[in-house]
């Protein structure tokens, strides 16, 4: 199980760019993933080594989030361990049911979100009053139980859930919901990554590059996505999910 070092190249560039994506909108594993199996290697050593690189790029994100000052920090110490608790309670559920079978209710969920962006109309989400201080609390606890489980069972589309979540549920502008987002995205990622590294299934010699791109992909992302504000996430969320749909449904009917 290897790869050329022309491979190791392409995986790199496609992780910058999935670094980027995912910073500001979710859905970097829609350029990673597909990278990392064309290469010929088994599926699950292909998740364990883009989990072991995109670790890397949500972490990268979150300083950068945190140093714009959008991170809320009381949040994130809801957020963060339940996250973590969730992703290890997908991984668990995996070994109980096929994953698969949640291919149409996500799709039809993506749609929705999908529809949801594109006509919303009123107040952005930041103009409108936050929830009381323990309203919120519950509310993050909540969705990042609930999300962090999805990621760590199933995955497509978990950034972005993450920003609608934040942003619908807590009135957050999308550029401060993707910075929460983010650390829900970091705490699953580092209970995958502590999983398929037990099991020894993360090629650390093509990870760890593929890594280093993926940190700088996501503090470029970061970095755009504190500078475009709401409007640049609006619209790169739109795109994520567009081709998330477009996967899955394909996916979907040719299943």
């Amino acid at each position: 199980m290897d790869v050329t070092q022309l491979e190791l190249v392409l995986l790199c560039v496609a992780a910058l760019t999935a670094g980027v994506v995912d910073a500001i909108a979710g859905g970097g594993g829609l350029v990673t993933l597909p990278a990392v199996l064309a290469t010929g290697l088994p599926p699950h050593v292909a998740l364990g080594t883009n989990k072991g690189q995109s670790v890397f790029g949500s972490f990268a994100a979150l300083v950068r989030f945190a140093r714009a000052g959008l991170l809320n920090r009381k949040l994130a110490t809801v957020t963060f361990p339940l996250g973590l608790v969730g992703s290890f309670l997908g991984a668990g559920l995996v070994l109980l049911m096929r994953p698969e079978v949640l291919k149409p209710l996500v799709l039809v969920l993506l749609v929705i979100v999908a529809v949801f962006l594109a006509f919303r109309r009123g107040p952005p989400p930041g103009e409108r009053p936050a929830p009381p201080r323990n309203r919120m609390l519950a509310l993050g606890a909540v969705i990042a139980l609930l999300i962090g489980t999805y990621d760590g069972f199933f995955g497509p589309g978990t950034g972005t859930f993450l920003i609608i979540a934040f942003s619908g549920l807590l009135g957050h502008g999308l550029t401060r919901a993707s910075a929460d987002a983010k650390v829900v995205n970091f705490a699953s990622n580092l209970a995958a990554v502590s999983l398929f590294s037990y099991r020894g299934l993360v090629l650390w010699h093509v990870a760890l590059p593929m890594a280093a791109a993926q940190f700088m992909g996501g503090w470029i992302g970061a970095h755009l996505a504190v500078r475009g504000g709401d409007k640049l996430v609006r619209k790169v969320v739109l795109l994520v999910v567009t081709a998330l749909v477009l996967k899955l449904g394909r996916d979907v009917f040719a299943g």
